[in-house]
């Protein structure tokens, strides 16, 4: 007798719920624990544990805004949000208690926040603790006068701004070598995987690290070449990565037909880290290479020498090292776009709406029934509406597993354990838990961050026990008015909105194609830069994907349907890369039709693809030489051509 089948919950309701295969951060272990604890043991001292409390708390929105490698960046991204979380608390105290004019402001206030998260990662930081801060305001009682709260979460965050900052004189330019040493490796590992079934993934890999390196090196360029040698030093290291990788896509075609790469190469490119680390100077040592014979691997020899010249020289000429890669533009400039993105952007205002109806119907609830400490309501609306933290639906749903997971463990601490200095030792131990579980997921980062805002609100209200069970109670309702206000409502937010973006990246690498091969020669300054934003831009693209396979259907089953199309555009870009890298080291050039043809060919995927949601096979003869530069190019399109295209018949 058959079994019958086991009944397993889907994929999609489930995928947060797996630990990510991430590295506990302990140096962000060891600040949360003494950040979160000691504002603690010196309140008790001097009497005031309610002060110590609101210490804490600020420094809890330290340790979650507390992300960055560079320490530059640190000082940028715990103090800018820090302060936008000192106007909230002020807003919310200034409201507490004024039933319906406490719903406006916070409605007000969500509507701003909202509004600003869609700047970037600091301004969605800050668009958060002004809406968090403002939140617990007009939710607790706060000590008079009405600054005094600011004050105390400030210096919370001034404190784990100081510790973040401790090592700073030992290692002022160690997170941006280590990240381009780190980028340098996963150069290494591709190239290994050159000719086999993982060089897709190992690709996004150099990409992602790519992305991080270029981001926190130009993060500190100055824009006076002479003040910072070291860093001039850095992005040199960096910019001559981009050859290798160009490098990387030839010689992939060449293994694929010819056999794998020798283990010298990959070798070496692990030598030029170790060298970028430890900061060595001196003539470069690369014994071992294999004679390089075919374009490909000429192509390989060339960059990698190049690129062991410049990791070992001392002083580069700091106005010869090329930082248009991605240097951020002038504050004044990014200001302006920042203004205007806010003001004149759909996407800003659709999102601000969103995130005030919520915030809006959570507080005219508490307002209308009577809720014990309603503000984890209107908190959980605001965890839960972060876009740029992953799919709405998911994070309710995962918000109220790990919610529930963080009560047991607060159950059992406001239970068992007596108030006063034994709140020390146990803060030592769950605020360290808060670093080391962010990185799993945000189920498990909600679990570790419930039982210490417990812990810290029955400081100041003396509940006890009593916070559990209603503290379950108002999550599921905030959970609730998410999952209808801000989900259900809003029918772009359950459909795969991807195609135009996705149809933008393949317009992208029409030009990028036609760039490579003009007839005056390729544009050797400007492809690298093509391909970098191509590359960011379809990093993008996969992450909308990742947040849409979350949802429940029919959300996320298009969503894999579209999936093997972004990886086809990333192999189209790699195989226009590798043409361009053959022709520029022996390979015959393409004849300018077969270039147009699939220039042609590209355009009208991306129109294709901006006209429909559903996707439809389109079959393309492309027309060249079969033995030509361009038949991997050609033969990439046309599956990418299969996948979809637009309805002709």
């Amino acid at each position: 007798m058959a079994r019958p089948p086991r009944i397993t919950p889907p994929t999609w309701l489930t995928a947060g719920l797996k630990p990510a295969p991430a590295p506990i951060p302990w140096a962000a272990v060891g600040r949360a624990s003494v950040a979160l604890s000691a504002p603690l043991a010196v309140g008790l001292a001097a009497g005031q544990p309610a002060y110590g409390a609101l210490v804490s708390m600020g420094a809890l929105s330290g340790v979650i805004g507390d992300t960055a490698d560079a320490y530059r960046m640190r000082v940028f991204n715990i103090a800018v949000p820090q302060a936008f979380g000192a106007l909230g608390v002020t807003l919310g105290t200034l409201v507490f208690g004024h039933g319906w004019a406490a719903v406006a402001t916070l409605t007000l206030v969500a509507l701003v926040s909202g509004m600003i998260s869609s700047i970037g990662a600091v301004a969605s930081v800050s668009g958060l603790l002004l809406l968090l801060n403002a939140v617990v305001g007009a939710g607790l009682p706060m000590p008079d006068p009405w600054w005094k709260a600011p004050v105390l979460l400030g210096l919370g965050g001034l404190f784990v701004l100081v510790l973040s900052l401790l090592g700073w004189p030992m290692r002022r330019a160690a997170p941006e070598r280590e990240a381009v040493a780190a980028t340098y490796r996963t150069v290494a590992e591709l190239y290994e995987a050159t000719g086999t079934a993982a060089y897709d993934e190992k690709r996004q890999a150099v990409t992602s690290s790519l992305n991080q390196s270029y981001d926190l090196v130009l993060a500190r360029r100055a824009r006076q070449h002479g003040r910072a040698a070291p860093l001039v030093r850095v992005l040199a290291q960096l910019n001559v990565v981009i050859p290798l990788v160009e490098a990387a896509a030839a010689a992939h075609l060449r293994a694929r037909l010819v056999g794998p790469l020798s283990p010298a190469i990959p070798a070496a490119v692990r030598g030029l880290a170790d060298a970028v680390e430890e900061g060595r100077t001196g003539a470069p040592a690369l014994d071992g290479l294999p004679t390089p014979e075919r374009p490909a691997e000429r192509a390989v020899d060339h960059a990698l020498r190049h690129a062991a010249a410049v990791v070992h020289e001392a002083d580069p000429d700091p106005y010869d090292v090329d930082d248009r890669l991605g240097r951020p533009a002038a504050l004044r400039v990014r200001a302006r776009r920042a203004a205007r993105a806010v003001l004149l952007s759909e996407t800003s205002w659709r999102y601000g709406l969103r995130l005030a109806l919520c915030i809006g119907l959570a507080q005219a609830l508490v307002s209308l029934i009577p809720v014990p400490r309603s503000y984890w309501v209107a908190l959980t609306v605001t965890f839960v509406m972060k876009p740029d933290f992953g799919s709405v639906f998911s994070r309710a749903v995962l918000r109220a597993a790990g919610t529930a997971a963080g009560l047991v463990l607060a159950a059992l601490v406001l239970s068992e354990v007596p108030r006063g200095w034994w709140d020390v030792p146990v803060m030592v131990v769950l605020a360290a838990l808060i670093p080391a579980f962010s990185a799993k997921g945000y189920a498990f980062q909600t679990a570790a961050i419930t039982p210490v805002i417990l812990l810290l609100s029955d400081t100041l209200n003396h509940q006890g026990f009593g916070l559990v069970l209603p503290r379950l109670y108002d999550s599921l309702i905030g959970c609730g008015i998410t999952l209808v206000a801000g989900y259900l409502l809003w029918p772009e937010s359950w459909h795969v909105r991807v195609a135009d973006r996705l149809a933008d990246a393949v317009a992208d690498t029409a030009a990028y194609v036609g760039r490579a091969f003009a007839a005056d020669g390729p544009d050797r300054g400007g492809r690298p830069r093509a391909r970098r934003k191509l590359y960011r831009d379809l990093s993008t693209v996969r992450s909308e994907f990742q947040r849409a396979l979350t949802e429940p259907p029919p959300t996320g089953a298009r969503a894999a349907a579209w999936w093997p199309l972004v990886v086809a555009v990333e192999r189209i870009v790699d195989a226009t890369t590798a043409a361009r890298i053959r022709v520029d080291h022996g390979a015959p050039a393409p004849d300018p039709a077969e270039v147009a043809a699939v220039e042609r060919e590209l355009r009208e995927l991306a129109n294709g693809l901006r006209d429909t949601e559903t996707l439809v096979e389109v079959r393309a003869e492309l027309p060249g030489d079969e033995n030509g530069v361009l038949a991997p190019l050609r033969q990439e399109v046309g599956a990418a051509r299969a996948i979809a295209g637009p309805d002709l018949r």
